[in-house]
């Protein structure tokens, strides 16, 4: 069964007054609209009209968000041979962690943990894999919950995380560091922070192919992105800048919700109207 997109247009109403500081008081004045308008917009209660008024004032766009409230987006799932997502709960919420079995090798590198090691652990013995890594994109609970599970299983691989976000069992790295660890793949970190203090995007390069995969943990999702309470103009920017630069045909895999792509946002992100035509 498809996942179901992490946010829906409210969610991205909410993060978007919430990150620029904007009451519903103000952003009824600024509008036009009352406050109840505003609230049941809030409240998940579709309105096109409100929804277009509100979208430039919280620097949204409206097309995509009326899409979200519409719910008549859902992005096309790209294939990504030799990934396999896992997807566990964490209270309310589904959270997304990835094995990649490095091509042409019996070793993977696990992206986040979830919070469920068994079916991670089940699939490496099934497939005869060697875990040689474990990337975590940030150190929020519900994407290391399962760290020294699958550290103490898999005879302790490297575990890395940003420096400024260290957790017990990870090493830290920072944006720039790169590995190698087979011929004709490497992988690359970049400091997408914004959502936490020093979040990272993992970019997986696959010689002859002209785009990489990003592990974007929270960073951005399909159809939205991850809250910026830490700094919500940084994970902006950096969505911006570091990962909706990369090539269109680039996946996008997310801490929750479905794939995605580098193109596929650019259209469809109410967060980014400065990429639509």
């Amino acid at each position: 069964m498809p996942l179901s997109l992490e946010d829906f247009f409210e969610d991205i109403l909410g993060k978007a007054q919430f990150g620029l500081g904007i009451d519903t008081g103000t952003l009824a004045e600024k509008t036009g609209l009352d406050r109840q308008q505003i609230q049941q917009l809030r409240r998940g209660e579709p309105d096109e009209a409100a929804l277009r008024k509100v979208a430039p004032h919280l620097q949204l766009h409206p097309d995509a968000l009326v899409d979200s409230a519409n719910k008549s987006w859902y992005p096309d799932i790209p294939q990504v041979p030799c990934l396999t997502p896992f997807t566990s709960s964490y209270g309310d919420m589904l959270v997304n962690a990835y094995l990649y079995q490095i091509p042409g090798t019996s070793q993977a590198l696990l992206f986040d943990t979830g919070t469920d090691a068994v079916p991670i652990l089940q699939h490496l013995r099934d497939h005869n894999l060697t875990l040689a890594g474990i990337c975590l994109t940030h150190y929020h609970p519900d994407h290391i919950a399962e760290l020294l599970a699958v550290s103490n299983a898999t005879g302790n691989p490297p575990a890395l995380i940003h420096k400024d976000e260290l957790v017990d069992g990870a090493l830290g790295i920072e944006e720039g560091w790169e590995h190698s660890p087979a011929p004709g793949f490497r992988i690359t970190a970049l400091k997408t922070s914004g959502h936490s203090p020093a979040g990272v995007t993992y970019l997986l390069h696959l010689q002859g192919q002209s785009f990489p995969i990003a592990m974007v943990g929270d960073a951005m999702f399909a159809g939205s992105m991850g809250g910026g309470r830490h700094n919500y103009q940084d994970a902006l920017e950096n969505n911006r800048k570091k990962i909706l630069t990369l090539p269109d045909e680039t996946p996008i895999c997310p801490g929750h919700g479905p794939l995605s792509t580098v193109g596929q946002e650019k259209l469809h992100n109410p967060f980014f109207p400065e990429f639509k035509p």
